[in-house]
């Protein structure tokens, strides 16, 4: 608004520079054929012009100079000026409110806020305000509230969700599950063998328990008995094993199990996803390492596989360990070995590289 009531200001300026180089009569001709023009338009319009707040400023000064007689007949009179002149006042005077309430927080606090709720589905906005005092913040609840509902997810989202979901579930239990599955091979004679192994969810160790062309449930069973004695003492820190509802998996097998306090989980007919890391094992098996090669008999698959299960376990780097391997030790970061030597596994087909010494 400033920019406009200077820039009316230059171009009044500039008019009455060009005025004083006129004659007299031409001005008096010029005056006239306004007054006519805004007698014309004052016929026309029907109501009050609309002016903004330069108009009005550029009116105010100039009225000042016009005789008294003459006002009256102007588009804006005395008592306009009057009002302007009183609006002008409350506006200049005008305080500014006080604020009242709490200072906004900054951005990096809302975005802890909506962190921890992020993270933490079932806290609500008390839970989080503990959980900030303890991190040295202190925020009102009702800062929080306000905070979680703009941004969406709401004061507690899913604190009256029943279950969790399979993935939160899983994620949850993973340090002490196991997960079992059967897969099968073809060898080069189309014989078909049956592999049961199992992994070890937290730490993604696979076991290849055992392989068998005529798969049986005391077959079975007896692999589960052999698989808690490999585990010894650490069987102890397991609480479930998840499966599917294999015929082979009889009441003899989950008794093995929940002799050690080890929990039996079963997934839902024809849902593979619900056993999904012993599904991604295998998956992985195949596509490193049976896909790729010729299986002869049984007595070469189990060569194979008892090879690659002590590469995957001691030397494959996993996502979910931070691309380390089941066997590393999270507190050890390895130094950068000026010279590196390579090891051939399963004849070459996959290697492994370590520090020379």
């Amino acid at each position: 608004m400033v920019l406009r009531v200077l820039y009316l200001i230059f171009v009044r300026l500039l008019g009455l520079l060009l005025l004083l180089s006129r004659s007299e009569d031409a001005k008096n001709v010029e005056i006239l054929v306004l007054r006519h023009e805004v007698a014309v338009l004052r016929g026309q319009i029907g109501t009050r012009p609309c002016l903004t707040w330069p108009d009005r400023a550029v009116l105010a000064a100039l009225a000042q100079h016009l005789p008294g007689r003459l006002r009256h007949h102007r588009l804006v009179t005395p008592s306009t000026l009057l009002s302007w002149h009183r609006r002008l006042q409350r506006w200049e005077w005008k305080q500014e409110p006080s604020r009242t309430g709490r200072p906004p927080i900054s951005g990096e606090l809302t975005a802890l806020i909506l962190r921890l709720a992020h993270e933490n589905p079932t806290w609500g906005y008390t839970r989080i305000q503990g959980e900030l005092r303890r991190l040295g913040h202190r925020v009102g609840a009702s800062t929080i509230r306000r905070t979680l509902r703009s941004a969406g997810p709401g004061p507690a989202p899913r604190r009256n969700r029943g279950t969790p979901s399979w993935r939160e579930f899983l994620r949850t239990q993973a340090s002490g599950m196991l997960a079992a599955d059967f897969f099968h091979l073809d060898t080069v004679t189309l014989r078909r063998l049956y592999v049961f192994h199992v992994l070890d969810v937290g730490t993604r160790t696979v076991h290849i328990l055992g392989i068998t062309a005529h798969p049986a449930a005391a077959w079975a069973t007896q692999l589960a008995r052999s698989l808690l004695t490999d585990l010894g003492q650490r069987a102890a820190g397991f609480r479930y094993l998840l499966r599917d509802r294999d015929s082979k998996y009889t009441q003899a097998f989950d008794a093995v199990f929940t002799a050690d306090g080890i929990e039996i989980l079963k997934s839902a007919p024809q849902t593979p996803r619900m056993n999904a890391h012993a599904e991604r094992g295998i998956r992985t098996i195949r596509a490193e390492c049976t896909d790729r090669l010729l299986i002869y008999n049984e007595q070469h698959l189990r060569h194979v596989l008892a090879e690659y299960a002590e590469h995957y376990n001691g030397c494959g780097p996993h996502r979910a360990l931070r691309l380390r391997a089941p066997g590393d030790d999270p507190n050890v970061i390895p130094s950068p070995a000026p010279r590196i030597q390579r090891h051939n596994v399963l004849g070459g087909l996959i290697h492994e590289y370590r520090q020379a010494t």
